[in-house]
């Protein structure tokens, strides 16, 4: 899975003298990336939207990647936001598949930097003119990043710039947005966001193994939940098996809220999160279909290479 999605919004790439540099350097030096050309893709404007949404989902931070054009994006790009963040999508009322996850403008402008100023040629600030993107962010719950732009990036033989000049600022360019890049996808709150999801999708399944969950834990975790305080591996696998007989497998954990703080050695991560079952007849729930709303708190380590749980608590929203 693509941790991070670029969507060139350069409408003829190969003709570019730096988006195309920087897309290159981006792909060379990072892992994880799929680069989707709107150019190659879409020629002739017919967006797939279900293949660009499936997309969108997989990804934890999305690059718009463009040049500036009549101060704002390319006309293709423009499309592809209309036609892809569609209602119940991006918005509304089920339109969550894009919260929480990480916007980048990453642009290139043509004119230097003193021309967007009050007195400049173009009278406003970049920022004044980025403010419909921001708002875009703002609906869909997005984290908009701060945005990543280069000026002075137009190359016109014999007339403005050099070649050399407008490649190197494209190169510059590209260390700062893979070195954001990175700090994102590696900062402990989004290791820790993403360890979640796959924690409550992993227990959705109720696998009858416990060693997918076990792996995570300390060998003196101290789990408590309303079915009562169990410590270690063997207390887990006792929980696990009450939890086993009553719920009926395919049940739903919606993450409704999440903060990860550091505390000292550790981090405490604070969850709202509601569950959505179905339960066996014979359990002592006796059939009844399950709408909680829980809070969870854990403590978890985290090193380079894993996360480990230290304490797990879990109490109904009253």
């Amino acid at each position: 899975m693509s941790q991070v999605l670029v969507i060139s919004g350069h409408p003829n790439l190969d003709a570019s003298n730096t988006n195309k540099v920087i897309l290159n350097q981006l792909t060379e030096h990072l892992s994880d990336v799929e680069v989707r050309r709107l150019d190659r893709l879409y020629p002739n404007y017919q967006i797939d939207v279900e293949a660009e949404q499936a997309a969108l989902v997989k990804a934890d931070v999305i690059v718009l990647q463009f040049p500036f054009y009549w101060y704002s994006i390319p006309a293709l790009l423009k499309k592809w936001i209309d036609d892809v963040f569609s209602y119940n999508f991006a918005y509304g009322a089920k339109g969550d598949k894009l919260k929480g996850k990480e916007l980048i403008l990453s642009f290139t402008i043509g004119a230097p930097e003193e021309a967007y100023t009050p007195l400049g040629y173009n009278h406003f600030s970049i920022e004044d003119l980025l403010k419909p993107l921001q708002q875009t962010a703002y609906l869909t719950g997005m984290n908009y990043v701060k945005p990543i732009y280069s000026h002075s990036m137009v190359y016109i033989e014999g007339v403005y710039n050099k070649l050399e000049e407008v490649e190197a600022r494209a190169r510059v360019h590209a260390d700062r947005l893979q070195a954001m890049i990175q700090d994102l996808v590696q900062s402990p709150e989004k290791r820790i966001g993403k360890f979640v999801s796959q924690w409550f999708a992993q227990f959705d399944q109720l696998p009858d193994s416990t060693d997918s969950f076990t792996r995570y834990l300390s060998s003196d975790i101290q789990w408590s939940v309303p079915e009562g305080t169990f410590s270690g591996h063997d207390g887990f696998r006792d929980w696990y098996a009450i939890v086993k007989r009553t719920f009926k497998p395919d049940c739903r954990h919606q993450i409704e809220q999440i903060e990860v703080r550091e505390e000292g050695s550790h981090y405490t991560v604070e969850l709202k999160i509601r569950l959505l079952a179905d339960t066996y007849l014979e359990s002592a729930l006796q059939g009844e279909s399950i709408d909680l709303l829980v809070n969870e708190v854990w403590q978890v380590d985290l090193d380079d290479t894993a996360i480990t749980i230290k304490n797990y608590r879990v109490e109904p929203v009253n």
